[in-house]
């Protein structure tokens, strides 16, 4: 009882820091306190966080118990022939990163952040800058250790009680507690990328840039300006590349092709005003990123912090929208509702709410987890600073892309309906089936369940 009766009220946000809500926080030291924490429950439930990284009120749980399973992260084993560890679901995918770069290996999917848990991971089936050719997270998890609300603990995986597995993944933590994985890692011979660089002068552009030969690439993201109206619309810089070879790098890094690289973190000021970010000055950061960025530069090589992970060397860089917060606002439009992409693009950029970290990219085929985000088409996403009259405008982005057959991505949602979601994900009641028969009773819970009726 050592570890539950010591946790404390705490307030908890998502990384947007917005609708902040108050639960018990405990950290269990052992898979033993997580199952009594299960079974010693409020009437208000428990679930499990990692490091509070998706930007809603996914990880938090008003009133009730909120496990911190970020002290249970050991890494059990790696096989070197086929590229397989066995992890706790506490560890972050920068600690991996960092123990099995030099082995050769590594994670077969990245966020923008590798300040992300393999849990979260696989709770929100997270997908990187290679979605169009390697899928997302849970298509490397061979199997994962799953505790149960009656208490036991279940091995599932693709082959084994694959229904289960695949509610899991893409699932927000509400089947269950992720104890441990299993997960096929990518090999590669450097810790470096070989990228490509070049400005596309507006969506059109971009678009057609895209579609023409992402296929080429490993990994591929636009950032675009969100500004930008008229004929600059979507105008962007894109970014592709893949894994650099031994042989791909100049002389002086092939010593130690597999040396992982990352710029201390800076901490961000705690203190930003609201209206720091407004139109004036994002229009002008927005300039000066486009026009920095070269009209056409061929296979640059980057550190793989620097490819995937730039904002990691800034500490709390969410502070920078003010007190109030942000909402990331991510959709994924079908291919053939280009006419949608575009209608949310102009519709965003004449708006008063601005955004400055701006991404377009292109999903492969999904998989079989009902509430998995990704699926084939553009996925667009924005930063918003939190004010009045954001919720209307985005309101308005829900009806069009619905209509369009998209979705929104639960990772990232604080602010959608339930009536909203179950037009976007129709197999939802294929997933609420699993997950009740078993949690009947709903032990593992949420702000977000409690807010979509999950």
């Amino acid at each position: 009882m050592g570890a539950i009766s010591s946790g404390l009220p705490r307030t908890l946000t998502g990384w947007g820091r917005t609708a902040s809500t108050v639960a018990k926080l405990v950290t269990p030291t052992s898979t033993d306190e997580i199952a009594e924490a299960v079974r010693t429950r409020s009437g208000r439930g428990v679930l499990a966080r990692g490091l509070g990284r998706s930007y809603g009120d996914a990880a938090q749980n008003a009133g009730g118990l909120v496990l911190d399973l970020c002290g249970l992260d050991e890494l059990h084993s790696v096989d070197p022939d086929t590229g397989v560890i066995d992890v706790d679901a506490g560890a972050s995918l920068d600690a991996l990163i960092r123990r099995l770069l030099p082995l050769g290996l590594f994670v077969p999917v990245t966020p923008g952040t590798r300040q992300v848990t393999v849990g979260g991971a696989i709770a929100a089936d997270i997908h990187g800058k290679n979605h169009h050719v390697q899928g997302s997270f849970g298509n490397h998890v061979q199997s994962l250790d799953l505790l149960c609300a009656d208490g036991t603990v279940r091995t599932i995986g693709p082959d084994r009680e694959p229904e289960l597995f695949w509610c899991t993944v893409g699932g927000m933590g509400l089947t269950g507690i992720v104890l441990r994985a299993r997960i096929r890692m990518m090999p590669v011979e450097t810790a470096y990328c070989v990228v490509d660089t070049e400005r596309a002068d507006n969506l059109d552009d971009l678009m057609a840039r895209l579609a023409e030969d992402d296929h080429r690439y490993t990994y591929s993201v636009a950032w675009f300006d969100a500004v930008a109206t008229g004929a600059r619309l979507g105008r962007a810089v894109l970014t592709r590349g893949w894994n650099a070879t031994r042989d791909q790098l100049p002389q002086r890094l092939r010593g130690a092709p597999l040396k992982f690289t990352a710029k201390e973190r800076l901490s961000a000021p705690p203190v930003f005003p609201n209206g720091l970010l407004n139109r004036a000055t994002i229009g002008v950061f927005n300039e000066l990123w486009f026009r920095k960025a070269p009209r056409e530069r061929r296979g640059e090589i980057q550190t793989i912090s620097q490819f995937f992970h730039p904002l990691d060397a800034l500490r709390d860089w969410n502070r920078v929208y003010g007190p109030r917060g942000f909402v990331q606002y991510q959709f994924v439009a079908p291919f053939g509702a280009e006419e949608t992409l575009r209608r949310c693009v102009e519709r965003i950029s004449s708006s008063p709410h601005v955004s400055f970290l701006n991404v377009l990219k292109r999903f492969g085929d999904g998989n079989p987890a009902p509430l998995s985000f990704p699926a084939p088409g553009w996925t667009l996403a924005v930063d918003m600073p939190a004010a009045p009259g954001l919720g209307q405008l985005l309101d308005e982005l829900d009806e069009w892309i619905a209509d369009a057959g998209g979705r929104l991505y639960l990772a990232k949602d604080s602010r959608m309906t339930s009536a909203v979601l179950r037009r976007m994900y129709p197999r939802l009641d294929e997933w609420s089936r699993i997950r009740h028969s078993v949690d009947p009773d709903g032990v593992f819970t949420s702000d977000l369940s409690r807010r979509l009726t999950l």
